[in-house]
């Protein structure tokens, strides 16, 4: 489907009946885009500190709004965090408490991971009884759109289920199943000509939906949501950024190595990519793609402009591809690194830019702070999770709140069975293969490097109580010990571990580095072309 086709085929689907409203009262209601990245961490943006990776466009968004220094994923892997984002509700209370489709119970052998536990069955579809932010929306009469990743479920629990009137791209899937340019082999995506990139393609869906149902015309407001595929895995970008990042290494200094033992991974202490540095910068150049029509349709200044990641970056597992340091650990795991995001606000009238908000937030409360914003009322008893944070972006204050997380699995990254509670400065972790929980001071501890349980033990024993009064309270699911357990099997797998898959890792990373690189796979606008 070429762009004249794509143009036309929303023009149609755009021509909705149009409800006799005045400009002035269309105004009134504020247009939403968020943009949601993938596995994209803390740390992948140059506004957030990094030396390497480049997004001037992402970096507009957080120059012009309000930055959320403490803002969070729900969860620390995909689809619970995008559950919680839907519905307002943390994973414990939801049930989507792993990525839809990762196995549970005694399927996890399959795994050869050799782990004490077994985790538990969890939810594998969005509930359709929840009243989700789209829906609500669409309710209230927003135009709602959807491109991107969804993996909130199978056929019947897509996004044209739960609320958004066009879908382009969203289905079960997790990851693009045909990388990142086209063909895309996904049901919801007429593939492009060869070559064309998957990210550009759904800036340009999302900006053909703005242009054929314009507020202007429709009578209607807006909320279009851009959820990328990109950051995930498997990584690719094209010859042109790859050559471009390499040498941008090459400049800052290639250290003597990249990956330190975690607990059953390697982990990533560097930022030199230059596959997973061009994919981020094309995300960013479509992310501008769709800023800059915002400006040319006229709608700059009554949208609200919402961009975050649903899990730190992928520091081990997948493709190993950045570092969230000083933040430890990312993607699937306990730590900051897995569940610390950008999180970011743009509120024409309300923001002025280059505010920051150290208040701990999550990614369940963005559905009351749309609501409020559009001047909708509340449902408090959807987003039961979350708060209206407007309060905070006018300048006001929020009452201290204790923020969950529920992961009684162990992630593909190397991330333990775990639940965590923060309240102000302080996180708890509670681990379910030994029962013992540590304490951490986030004000002077970001790295989490300093257990100081020992020291704090009313503070972590109150911590403890009202997390697990929580999570007894919303019916969550535990893990359980694997009777088949073999200790000897478990360590032979970790020493496998260092011995294997540590050099090989620091092999593969030379390589991607190497002049003589050559993605073998074949990716399209790259050095060779895909079969």
């Amino acid at each position: 489907m070429n762009s004249l086709s794509r143009g036309l085929f929303y023009t149609s689907i755009g021509l909705l009946p149009i409800i006799s409203l005045s400009a002035k009262s269309v105004e009134k209601k504020p247009n939403v885009l968020f943009i949601l990245a993938d596995d994209f961490g803390y740390h992948d943006m140059s506004g957030t500190g990094s030396k390497f990776y480049e997004t001037p466009n992402l970096d507009k968004i957080a120059g012009e709004g309000m930055v959320f220094t403490n803002g969070y994923a729900a969860g620390q892997v995909c689809s619970p965090s995008r559950a919680s984002i839907m519905s307002g509700k943390f994973p414990a209370r939801h049930g989507i408490t792993d990525w839809i489709g990762a196995a549970s119970g005694e399927e996890w052998r399959s795994a050869k991971r050799f782990s004490q536990l077994l985790p538990p069955a969890y939810v594998h579809n969005l509930p359709a009884a929840y009243v989700t932010l789209p829906e609500a929306l669409k309710m209230a009469g927003y135009q709602t759109f959807f491109a991107g990743k969804w993996h909130l479920g199978e056929k019947g629990s897509w996004p044209e289920d739960h609320g958004f009137e066009f879908n382009i791209g969203g289905w079960e899937a997790g990851s693009p199943k045909g990388g990142y340019f086209s063909p895309y082999e996904n049901p919801k995506l007429p593939d492009g000509k060869n070559g064309e990139n998957l990210s550009m393609r759904l800036a340009q869906e999302t900006v053909n939906f703005l242009k054929a149902n314009h507020p202007k015309q429709t009578g209607k407001p807006v909320f279009a949501y851009l959820s990328f595929y990109a950051v995930h895995g498997p990584i690719e970008t094209t010859q042109e950024k790859w050559s471009k990042y390499r040498q941008k290494a090459e400049l800052l200094g290639i250290a003597p190595s990249g990956f330190k033992m975690g607990h059953f991974l390697p982990i990533r202490q560097v930022q030199d990519n230059p596959v997973y540095a061009g994919l981020v910068e094309q995300m960013d150049d479509a992310v501008g793609l769709v800023l800059n029509s915002l400006k040319d349709l006229g709608l700059e200044r009554n949208t609200i402009v919402i961009f975050t990641s649903d899990n730190g970056g992928v520091a081990a597992g997948d493709a190993f591809a950045t570092s969230n340091l000083p933040l430890r650990a990312g993607k699937g795991y306990q730590f900051e690194g897995g569940i610390r995001e950008p999180y970011f606000i743009k509120v024409p009238g309300v923001t002025n830019g280059g505010e920051k908000c150290a208040v701990p937030v999550s990614g369940t409360d963005f559905y009351p702070t749309i609501l409020e914003l559009a001047g909708l009322k509340l449902r408090p008893e959807e987003h039961l999770d979350g708060v209206s944070l407007v309060p905070l972006l006018k300048g006001k204050q929020l009452p201290e709140r204790a923020l969950i997380w529920h992961y009684p699995h162990y992630g593909n990254q190397g991330g333990e069975p775990s639940s965590i509670i923060r309240k102000g400065d302080w996180k708890l972790i509670h681990y379910f293969e030994d029962g013992h929980d540590e304490l951490y001071n986030l004000k002077t501890d970001l790295s989490e490097t300093s257990d100081v349980s020992g020291s704090n033990q009313k503070m972590a024993s109150q911590l403890h109580k009202e997390l697990f009064d929580y999570l007894k309270a919303v019916g969550a699911r535990f893990p359980e010990k694997d009777p088949e357990y073999s200790a000897e099997a478990e360590q032979k797998y970790l020493d496998g571990m260092v011995k294997n898959r540590l050099p090989q890792l620091e092999k593969q990373r030379l390589n991607f580095l190497s002049k003589d690189f050559n993605p073998k796979n074949g990716w399209w606008g790259s050095t060779v072309t895909k079969d």
